[in-house]
């Protein structure tokens, strides 16, 4: 039997039986998890409004090795809210749906269960406080968290080098499918011409 504690963003969550929840979380030293939260669904819940998405928690966990507890998942035994990001997301359409796509691209470059991804946490908290202060457009947090992600993640368009052959940029030319800027004799079609300014 084991106990441990950590601190992560609720990323989403289902329901398990009556009254029961399962909770998915980015925590920063597990990595994704996933925890069933026993009685959350009940009205008098002393924890349940802690356990939704956008939340940032510290969480308590207990695990019985090979058990199979709530079929195989931790129980989620105790929680305090760090910072309730989803009262200032929900209300707004458009930060609503920005921190949606946050919430769900964490969740897919966090697949494997348990394994630490310190980054993308840090990043998902970031982009949540930002979006939740509501000083930017969402669709410019969003973008921004997303290129990111993908950096974080290994997936980085080139943005000097040419993303085919190497040569040294500035290039002109940007493709998707090419990895990013590309010369004149990498540029396939459907190349587009940004300004400096978009490429900066």
């Amino acid at each position: 039997m084991s106990l441990f504690r950590d601190d992560g963003v609720v990323l989403r969550t289902q329901k398990l039986g009556e009254a029961d929840r399962i909770i998915t979380l980015l925590t920063r030293g597990h990595g994704r998890v996933r925890a069933v939260a026993r009685g959350v669904r009940r009205t008098k819940s002393k924890f349940g409004a802690r356990l939704e998405p956008f939340s940032h928690v510290d969480v308590q966990f207990f695990a019985r090795g090979s058990d199979l507890v709530g079929r195989g998942l931790p129980l989620c035994t105790q929680s305090e809210t760090i910072a309730p990001y989803g009262g200032g997301i929900v209300t707004d359409y458009a930060r609503y749906t920005a921190g949606t796509a946050m919430l769900e691209t964490a969740e897919r470059f966090t697949d494997h269960e348990g394994e630490p991804a310190v980054q993308q946490y840090l990043l998902l908290v970031g982009g949540l406080r930002t979006l939740a202060r509501g000083e930017h457009a969402p669709h410019l947090i969003l973008d921004a968290f997303l290129l990111r992600s993908l950096a974080v993640n290994g997936y980085a368009p080139s943005f000097d080098d040419c993303a085919k052959c190497g040569l040294h940029g500035p290039n002109r030319f940007f493709s998707v499918a090419a990895g990013g800027v590309v010369c004149g004799d990498c540029r396939v079609p459907g190349s587009v011409v940004p300004s400096a300014e978009a490429v900066g």
